[in-house]
């Protein structure tokens, strides 16, 4: 799938790359348990930029990219990988709403053999279909909960007003 079909859809006209970027340094930063300012540190970038750049307000140059690869110790074209995104994964992206994955559930990317990456493959699709029937049951859970909060609302209401009534009837 080539990025460039995708369109920019920030403000400052960045393309996909950025996206793809700032995912996954974010990522690795939260595998190896690094806060961004000490990511900006062992950089060298100031915490201001790292911060524009993590919130998409930045174009970093390569010479920055491969200082930040070098931080996390971490190949510069892993960076930028998107091998393992599908292309709704990418539009998510583009809008910028990616979503934590639950407890229990990690993103690794890497270089494995043909048959390996089948497997893994199959694992994805497996756990995607359970994360979204988990929270198909989340918010359907969601809403009887505040169904059952307007059922209360409207029945303390009636008990309000008979309340009420008999007040004025004494």
């Amino acid at each position: 799938m080539s990025l460039k079909r995708l369109k920019p859809q920030n403000k400052h006209g960045y393309y996909m790359y950025n996206f793809i970027l700032i995912t996954n340094i974010l990522r690795i930063l939260d595998e190896k348990g690094m806060t961004k300012s000490e990511l900006a540190k062992k950089a060298g970038v100031s915490i201001a930029f790292f911060t524009d750049l993590t919130n998409d307000k930045a174009n970093p140059s390569l010479r920055i990219i491969e200082a930040i690869a070098e931080a996390l110790e971490t190949p510069l074209p892993m960076l930028l990988d998107s091998s393992d995104l599908e292309l709704a994964d990418l539009e998510v992206l583009a809008k910028r709403k990616p979503g934590k994955l639950p407890k229990g559930f990690v993103w690794k990317g890497g270089v494995l053999s043909e048959y390996e990456a089948y497997q893994v493959d199959q694992w994805d699709k497996k756990n995607r279909a359970f994360l979204t029937k988990e929270a198909k049951k989340s918010r359907v859970k969601k809403s009887k909960q505040q169904s059952e909060k307007k059922k209360v609302k409207t029945k303390n209401q009636g008990i309000t007003k008979n309340i009420k009534k008999v007040l004025r009837e004494l």
